[in-house]
């Protein structure tokens, strides 16, 4: 082997030896770096370890810096990776909270990001995250329906692909007896563990859960259509508007709400509505547009009286109707 390409597989052997061996607590020895490189068929001199050292922390714009331990039991380290421990960790729990990833590409994903840190380190992010009552996909192809629709939105193409809801046997079957869905994707949002792709159909935007597409494939003939209603169109609003991701009609309401639950408003609406003190002292009004759905209903009788509907009428009207059922239904 030519010396030039022996010493760069010695610096990409080093590389991972560092990267998955050490951290502040499990320094290496240069004798020991010379036996794992050994391990790994990679013959070095120990004179040679301390130029690689060097070699590795002067990379232009590396990500990595190893330090020297000195004293008894010391040795080299990595203290610099490319993603440090709590990114790690943050990037594990999401991965285990999502839906949409299955447990399967779960655990290879982990495995994967496990790959970043030192193998002790990498026992940390074994965490777990409990993620109670909710169900992950049974589509392994998600990730590749997802990389399917990115493709469409770079290229402004149209895409083509059955949609598809849970049946009473826990099967996912597809909607209008399985006809295709053809429509103009402009933007994939993530919202409660889920993504949700928006896209130009029936001559407006709608937005479509991603983990019930099956068989999307890419029109490449067929330009994306929608350029003006997506230019007009403000995401981050319209996925306020909604609860639960039910669509509605859209209303200008207004919340009268108990001043203790003003950080319950904010964490669901954001600081853009508007919020009035009543004369009262004990409450206020939130003024905000919203998707009105029977899941908006439910979410206002979730505050047990904390959150009363004012206007419009119709909208109160409808809240009473539901309230009335719902005495209906527990009489």
């Amino acid at each position: 082997m030519p010396r030039k390409e022996g010493q760069k597989r010695k610096l990409l052997a080093l590389l991972d030896i560092f990267t998955r061996e050490t951290d502040e607590n499990h320094p290496l020895s240069v004798p020991r770096l010379v036996e794992l490189l050994q391990k790994r068929g990679v013959e070095a001199e120990r004179k040679s370890i301390y130029d690689d050292i060097d070699t590795l922390n002067e990379l232009p714009g590396s990500p990595y810096e190893i330090l020297q331990y000195r004293g008894r039991g010391g040795g080299y380290y990595m203290v610099d990776t490319p993603f440090e421990l709590p990114e790690l960790k943050l990037l594990v729990d999401a991965v285990y909270a999502s839906k949409f990833i299955t447990a399967k590409k779960s655990k290879t994903l982990i495995d994967k990001l496990g790959r970043f840190t030192s193998r002790y380190r990498e026992e940390e992010l074994d965490r777990m995250v409990l993620v109670s009552g909710r169900i992950k996909s049974q589509e392994e192809k998600i990730l590749y329906t997802v990389d399917t629709l990115h493709q469409a939105i770079t290229k402004g193409c149209q895409v083509e692909f059955t949609y598809c809801d849970w049946s009473l046997d826990k099967k996912m079957t597809p909607r209008r007896g399985g006809a295709l869905y053809v429509l103009s994707p402009w933007a994939l949002v993530w919202e409660s563990g889920n993504y949700y792709l928006i896209a130009f159909a029936d001559g407006k935007l709608k937005h479509f859960r991603v983990d019930k597409m099956q068989k999307v494939a890419l029109l490449p003939d067929a330009p994306r259509e929608g350029a003006q209603e997506y230019a007009d169109f403000d995401v981050n609003r319209y996925m306020q508007q909604m609860f639960g991701m039910f669509s509605g009609p859209v209303k200008e309401v207004t919340l009268r709400c108990e001043n203790r639950l003003a950080g319950a408003m904010i964490d669901r609406f954001g600081t853009e509505p508007t919020l009035v003190r009543r004369p009262d002292g004990e409450k206020f009004d939130l003024y905000a547009t919203l998707q009105i759905s029977p899941q908006f209903f439910g979410w206002v009788a979730g505050f047990a009286g904390g959150v009363e509907v004012v206007a419009p009428a119709d909208v109160r009207a409808e809240m009473q109707r539901t309230l009335s059922t719902l005495q209906q239904v527990y009489r």
